[in-house]
């Protein structure tokens, strides 16, 4: 992918358990201009995700930041936000698709080369790459990917990419310069009780990098 093109964002945030707040957080990436943010509740009841979820729609609405909810279609559609990012033994997207018409924004974790490619035939609108790095924000990770394979497969992706899984300020420039277009992060914000500096830091150095 040209990483000159349109499809060149940066910092994609999942936002999970933040140390200020979900609306905090969210209202950071607004203001710092972030194209995406997902929020990510892995053991948190249904109504504290919709919750959550619809105070971040409110935060995001009207703005250039799309809002993401992982994992869940029905919740994403209820909250009315921009799409969903759906994992490998996720609803699939076509299903997805068909069910949530109103979500215009579908994408897919990818793991490996392989489901990249399997990808192909579903179109998602684009695709996360990883585990880059371990990382402690899955219970069960899948094997690390490393930078020099990550970017082969962002390379091989007809869509955006995001290299996603143990990104920091300290692994950026070696993601950046094997082949990564655009990057997630959640500890390297959500750790931080100054989200709006974090990821100004991050974004100027994946500028720096381009």
């Amino acid at each position: 992918m040209n990483p000159d093109s349109e499809n060149a964002f940066g910092l994609y945030l999942v936002i999970t358990d933040p140390v200020t707040s979900y609306a905090a957080v969210a209202e950071a990436a607004v203001r710092a201009g972030l194209r995406y943010i997902q929020l990510r509740m892995k053991h948190a009841t249904r109504d504290a995700i919709l919750a959550n979820a619809r105070d971040l729609r409110s935060v995001t609405r009207g703005t250039e930041t799309r809002f993401i909810v992982n994992d869940d279609p029905a919740l994403a559609a209820e909250a009315e936000a921009d799409g969903v990012h759906l994992g490998q033994g996720d609803m699939p997207i076509p299903e997805a698709r068909r069910l949530y018409p109103e979500l215009r924004i579908f994408g897919l974790s990818t793991h490996s080369y392989a489901q990249m490619e399997a990808a192909k035939a579903i179109r998602p609108d684009y695709a996360g790459v990883g585990p880059v790095y371990a990382t402690p924000t899955k219970e069960i990770p899948d094997p690390t990917l490393g930078p020099t394979e990550a970017g082969r497969i962002v390379q091989a992706s007809p869509w955006p990419t995001v290299a996603i899984g143990g990104i920091d300020e300290t692994r950026l420039p070696e993601v950046i310069g094997a082949g990564a277009v655009n990057f997630s992060v959640v500890r390297a914000v959500c750790r931080s009780p100054r989200p709006y500096d974090a990821i100004r830091r991050l974004q100027d150095l994946w500028l720096s990098l381009r």
